[in-house]
């Protein structure tokens, strides 16, 4: 809450904070106290056995026996999963794979490539040949005239069975009977078709003139009479009732808003100003006052620990508002801003 709308504080604050300053100041030392020591104690004890026992004992024992157990178990991996392969692999397999290689690399040199070129040269090559004399002599005097016998029947079959029958059918059946057909299109068109069309077309015209067209201009008058006397009177009034009807309900609604005010925001304004906001003042000071308390506390232990002289912290002479006195003085007078000004 602002300072300028705070009220004025007087004697019986000042009484009330001197009253509940007295009560936290012994539950502090009764039970803040015993519980801060024996924590500062356990801390120490920790730090100098983190100190002097644990950190040696890592390093001059345990380090190094951890780097004994791994250098002995790498050695054990290594002697039961490592050397026995290497040795396999360096003195067995490779001296056996050299020696196969070379072995089969002679094989090649002096047995499969002499005999690959021999068989090459004096059987397949000579063998080729004959068989491209034979077949270039097959191709020229026994498949040609063979293919295009074959060739030739298979032409004539096919003339016969799909080319002679369906061009007969088309010719003797088919051609007469469309032209048939489109003769006697032409006359149904030309002598049927066309005159009742026209008919249609003039019944068309007149149902049009004497019929459609008198009725149209009939609904035509009827909808403009309806809308021209009938709904434009009634949106006119339900224009004006929508309007009478917003006017009543922001009548109401301001009605409704001063009566809430009235109800419930003029008495939780005052609430707020004079009853929780001195409840708020009197809790903040008594959390300053147990503040203080602790932090005075806390200096006579390191005084008692320590030997060091109590320094009172600057954060712990709390200031009222509007006033340059510590919180143990008397408070001063808090002055408004309208106050100071007039």
């Amino acid at each position: 809450m602002d300072m300028d709308k705070r009220p004025p504080a007087d004697g019986g604050d000042g009484c009330l904070v001197g009253v509940i300053r007295i009560p936290v100041k012994i539950v502090a030392v009764l039970v803040v106290l015993p519980v801060r020591v024996v924590w500062e104690l356990l801390a120490a004890f920790g730090r100098a056995a983190h100190r002097h026992v644990l950190g040696p004992l890592y390093v001059h024992v345990l380090e190094p026996l951890l780097r004994a157990l791994g250098w002995l178990l790498a050695t054990l991996l290594k002697l039961v999963f490592v050397w026995p392969w290497v040795g396999l692999w360096r003195y067995v397999l490779a001296p056996v794979g050299q020696g196969l290689a070379w072995l089969c690399r002679g094989v090649y040199d002096h047995l499969l490539a002499p005999a690959g070129r021999i068989l090459v040269t004096y059987v397949l090559r000579p063998l080729w040949a004959a068989l491209a004399w034979l077949g270039r002599g097959g191709m020229r005097y026994l498949l040609a005239p063979l293919a295009k016998g074959v060739t030739w029947i298979v032409w004539a079959l096919g003339m016969t069975l799909f080319v002679w029958p369906w061009a007969a059918l088309w010719r003797w059946v088919l051609a007469p009977v469309g032209r048939g057909i489109a003769w006697l299109a032409v006359a149904v068109y030309r002598y049927v078709l066309t005159p009742v069309g026209h008919g249609l077309v003039r019944l068309t015209a007149a149902a049009f003139r004497y019929l459609l067209r008198p009725v149209g201009l009939g609904l035509a008058w009827l909808a403009v009479a309806v809308y021209r006397y009938v709904l434009a009177p009634a949106g006119r009034v339900l224009l004006w009732a929508w309007r009478v009807a917003g006017r009543i309900v922001g009548a109401l609604w301001r009605g409704f808003q001063w009566v809430g005010w009235v109800l419930v925001g003029w008495p939780a304004s005052r609430v707020y100003r004079y009853v929780l906001t001195p409840v708020g003042h009197a809790v903040r000071e008594v959390w300053r006052t147990g503040r203080a308390a602790v932090r005075e506390a806390r200096a006579a232990v390191r005084q008692a620990l320590f030997g060091t002289p109590p320094v009172e912290p600057a954060r712990s002479r709390a200031r009222t508002l509007g006033s340059t006195t510590a919180a143990d003085a008397a408070p001063a007078d808090e002055i408004s801003l309208p106050r100071r000004q007039g």
